[in-house]
């Protein structure tokens, strides 16, 4: 019996502005059962920390079917990353399992080298916002959060 392959996937919006568009990103493999892959899926969702927003207010993590939906509230407004496991199919880069011996039909190649596993690095676990931010009573900062910054012109 051939052990399933799973792709581990996590799909966000990038850019800002007119050039706000969301990309998916195959963040590992799983070899094994669909369990054990949503239980890897599970511990890089929670681990996650996304690029925006860059001053959270709320995180999220919601059970969606065969994945994760990650909401982060922000100052302005929220940002979701969706996560999901999905059985590999197909591969290009991956080489064709070996036929049995006999089958003249298909010309016999020889073996490729394994492709190189993708992985990304482990991640951190997310850490609590270390800053108190001062509001007045409708929750709205007194400071902006851009007054202070030293990464800007």
């Amino acid at each position: 019996m051939d052990v399933a392959t799973w792709g581990l996937v996590l799909e966000t919006t990038v850019g800002l502005g007119e050039r706000k568009h969301t990309e998916a990103y195959v963040m590992t493999h799983v070899e094994g059962g669909r369990e054990a892959a949503l239980a890897e899926l599970e511990r890089r969702a929670r681990a996650y920390t996304p690029e925006h927003p860059r001053s959270p207010k709320r995180r999220r993590l919601f059970r969606d079917g065969d994945g994760f939906l990650l909401v982060v509230d922000g100052a302005w407004q929220s940002h979701a990353t969706r996560f999901s496991i999905a059985e590999l199919l197909d591969d290009t880069d991956r080489p064709a399992p070996a036929e049995p011996a006999g089958d003249a039909s298909v010309p016999e190649e020889p073996p490729a080298t394994p492709p190189t596993p993708i992985s990304m690095p482990e991640l951190p676990p997310p850490s609590p916002p270390s800053v108190t931010v001062e509001c007045d009573e409708d929750g709205v900062p007194v400071k902006p959060a851009w007054l202070g910054r030293t990464d800007l012109p």
